[in-house]
């Protein structure tokens, strides 16, 4: 089979190679994956140049997300051949390839009617969105929902999410055309984060009370800003750094507005708690029928375009998702 493989740490063009492989045999408790889509992270990029916290060893195939169909099943694995999945294979193994080994505890049913490409781009990213905004902020019905990012891959689920619970979303993005993308995803109100500064229009907006919960991917200056705009027991949630300070939380701030700061790490999470994920993923699967939600895909490429997607992942300028179709 052919698979992309990291063959020495550098930028995507240099340590990427097309590899051809055997074929994979499950083993107790795994199952064959025919891959149809493999959703991209950033993450990526960062295993390619070495810098990401798992580091297998040389040569090693990248790819967290994979959607497809069960080919083989292992002994003692639950599952049915044929059934159509979306998947998250591990490292060495990733799922940038034609077929990929997955654990049984990383196997989800999907739909008929859910795309393998939209598939691909649903777990990690609605999964977080989910996980903060229901379990970690316990965001309710008419509270305000401040999403930075907001055209983002987890930015964006994170919108259709808070929508999707009935609260008012205020969504910031750099571009004009990342702004109509957030209308798009439901947004209520949009800002220029590059033109305008987010903190008044946010207090404007309330009336003066601020944002209950703001979902902050990017930190650094961001997470300053919106500490100015959290409201009387608010909940700030620190999703990630791609901004990349690590902004200092000052504790008296959050002691005189009574506000939370609230770390979301999904993946442990996932390993602590993996029942909690499936039934998740289960509520995910119903807002996606009932149309509350649908993944944003930037672009499908090609198993060859797996290179040039990184790139253009890497550059920044993109929204949604990119999805490699083998």
């Amino acid at each position: 089979m052919k698979a992309w493989q990291v063959t020495e740490l550098g930028e995507p063009q240099q340590a990427l190679t097309v590899a051809e492989l055997p074929k994979p045999t499950p083993g107790k408790g795994e199952a064959l994956i025919k891959v149809e889509a493999a959703a991209l992270n950033f993450f990526d990029i960062l295993q390619c140049q070495g810098k990401y916290q798992e580091r297998p060893e040389l040569p090693f195939t990248p790819g967290a997300e994979i959607a497809g169909t069960v080919e083989a099943l292992g002994e003692q694995t639950q599952g049915k051949i044929g059934q159509r999945v979306l998947a998250t294979p591990l490292l060495p193994n990733g799922g940038l390839a034609e077929w990929a080994i997955v654990k049984q505890e990383g196997i989800f049913p999907i739909p008929d009617e859910l795309s393998y490409a939209e598939a691909a781009a649903l777990f990690i990213t609605y999964q977080t969105a989910y996980f903060a905004l229901h379990r970690t902020a316990n965001l309710k019905k008419g509270e305000v929902l401040l999403v930075h990012a907001a055209s983002g891959g987890v930015g964006s689920a994170a919108v259709q999410l808070g929508k999707a619970a009935g609260a008012m979303v205020i969504a910031t993005a750099g571009s004009e055309e990342k702004l109509a993308i957030c209308r798009e995803l439901g947004a209520d109100i949009v800002i220029n984060y590059r033109e305008e500064d987010f903190v008044p229009i946010v207090k404007e907006a309330t009336g003066g009370k601020g944002a209950d919960v703001i979902f902050d991917p990017v930190g650094g200056d961001t997470f300053d800003r919106s500490r100015k705009c959290i409201a009387f027991e608010g909940r700030l949630l620190v999703i990630g750094f791609a901004g990349g300070r690590i902004a200092d939380a000052p504790t008296n701030h959050a002691l005189i507005k009574n506000y939370s700061i609230v770390g979301v790490h999904f993946g442990l999470f996932r390993n602590l708690m993996p029942d909690q994920v499936m039934k998740a993923h289960e509520e995910l699967m119903e807002l996606y029928k009932a149309g509350a939600i649908k993944p944003l895909l930037y672009k499908e490429f090609g198993f060859e375009g797996v290179v040039d997607a990184l790139e253009q992942l890497g550059s920044r300028k993109t929204y949604g998702k990119l999805v490699v179709t083998p």
